[in-house]
């Protein structure tokens, strides 16, 4: 009792828990005492301590120590700190280290290598672009002009459709000008008069009698001013003594059309139209027996 009051009271002024284990048979006494706050032990001591117990082991098991003295068993016999042991026995494979190796200018390289590729794409991108867009406005244009060639000639074809109308319905011979029959082709005054007179008010429309092409329009003597026209026959007709002419050379007229207006111009008694026929573009002939057989009559 003595013991474990000691015991006792050195546990409780020190503050910790002790415990004992029960007396042997032999009648000596075996105990292990394990304090709370005392820190583990890892690593290499836990080695160091687990191989000292095994000794104190080996020692107590042959008698190294005398046969009456007491056996240890060592704290180190636990699990855990055999677990210890042979982590901490164990070889170690080499660390395996990864080392980052820069180049400052193969980098740069490279960054500029990407950057041209990017601006190299950019710029494939940029002129296909261009290139559809080209070929868009291209097609657009050729589809307006197809558009606008077609449309003129649509209309080209409509004019000439309406002209040729317009041609099958004007009559192929004309009289060349209204008023009074004064005088005939022949003789008169001790002179041949080579052609016939129209009398009427000056500014009387003269018309060309049939389709042809100017030949002259302006001064003739004798007549102050004239118009001579061509026709597809070769035949020329001649206007005289009139005020005013409305064509020029070298002009398309058709049957009908006003080419001057009647006048006193020229050797002549009063305003009047003198019309000639001259056959193939020199023989003067009877215009009254030519426009008869053309259904006109004066």
């Amino acid at each position: 009792m003595q013991e474990g009051s000691t015991l006792a009271r050195h546990t409780k002024a020190s503050g910790r828990r002790a415990f004992t284990a029960p007396p042997n048979p032999n009648g000596t006494r075996r105990s292990h005492r394990a304090e709370c706050d005392r820190k583990p032990v890892s690593g290499r001591v836990a080695a160091v301590v687990v191989a000292a117990g095994a000794l104190a082991t080996g020692v107590g098991a042959t008698g190294g120590l005398g046969s009456g003295e007491t056996q240890f068993l060592p704290l180190g016999a636990s699990a855990d700190l055999t677990a210890a042991l042979a982590h901490s026995a164990a070889p170690r494979q080499a660390e395996i280290q990864t080392v980052h190796a820069v180049d400052p200018g193969l980098e740069a390289a490279k960054l500029m290598r990407s950057e041209g590729l990017l601006a190299k794409q950019h710029v494939d991108e940029a002129i296909k672009y261009a290139s559809d867009d080209y070929t868009a406005r291209q097609a657009e244009l050729k589809r307006q002009k197809d558009a606008e060639d077609a449309e003129k000639a649509r209309v080209a074809e409509e004019q000439a459709r309406i002209a040729a109308e317009e041609a099958a319905k004007r009559p192929k011979v004309v009289k060349p000008a209204e008023g009074t029959f004064t005088s005939g082709f022949g003789g008169r005054w001790g002179t041949t008069h080579y052609g016939v007179d129209i009398a009427n008010p000056i500014g009387t429309p003269i018309l060309s009698v049939m389709d042809g092409v100017v030949v002259e329009a302006g001064p003739a003597s004798g007549f102050g001013l004239w118009v001579r026209v061509r026709h597809n026959d070769g035949t020329i007709t001649i206007y005289g003594h009139v005020n005013e002419t409305l064509v020029s050379a070298g002009q398309q007229v058709h049957a009908g059309q006003q080419i001057a207006t009647m006048g006193n111009r020229g050797q002549s008694t009063g305003p009047h139209l003198h019309f000639e026929v001259w056959i193939n573009g020199s023989q003067k002939i009877n215009p009254v027996g030519w426009l008869g057989e053309r259904g006109i009559s004066l």
